[in-house]
């Protein structure tokens, strides 16, 4: 074991380190696959690594600079895409943005209403018209 993630048994651990107060840290498991990795950086953040006499860490941080608001607003549209693939993230209740998170699920159920309303097979025309049976 080897990060917060692997010792807790999460894909994604976001928390603020002690020691850095103005960045937020985002842990992968030691094993991460790079479909994770790459929803991570896809989402603005940093991507870090140290070579260990282990396993390579990689972890994410939000960028230098950012207010904690924007910090918040980051790794809250974070977590909605790795939680919609199904991983396992623990994301600290004092870093999410209720107004983020909200925005962020309302454009992806919009994403996915485009996509069924796309996918659906178009409606059969109309069979011909049927005429009454005449009675004897």
């Amino acid at each position: 074991m080897g990060n917060l993630a692997d010792e807790s048994g999460t894909d994604v651990e976001i928390y603020r380190l002690a020691q850095n107060p103005n960045s937020i840290h985002v842990v992968s498991r030691s094993d991460a696959p790079e479909a994770l990795l790459y929803l991570l950086d896809n989402a603005g953040l940093e991507r870090h690594t140290e070579a260990t006499t282990g396993p390579t860490d990689i972890w994410h941080e939000t960028p230098e600079g950012l207010s904690e608001k924007a910090q918040k607003q980051t790794v809250t549209r974070a977590a909605l895409p790795l939680m919609i693939a199904n991983y396992n993230v623990n994301i600290d209740p004092d870093l999410l943005d209720v107004t983020a998170w909200a925005k962020a699920m309302a454009a992806h159920r919009a994403h996915q209403a485009e996509f069924k309303t796309a996918s659906a097979p178009a409606a059969a025309p109309p069979g011909p018209a049927s005429t009454p049976a005449r009675s004897r």
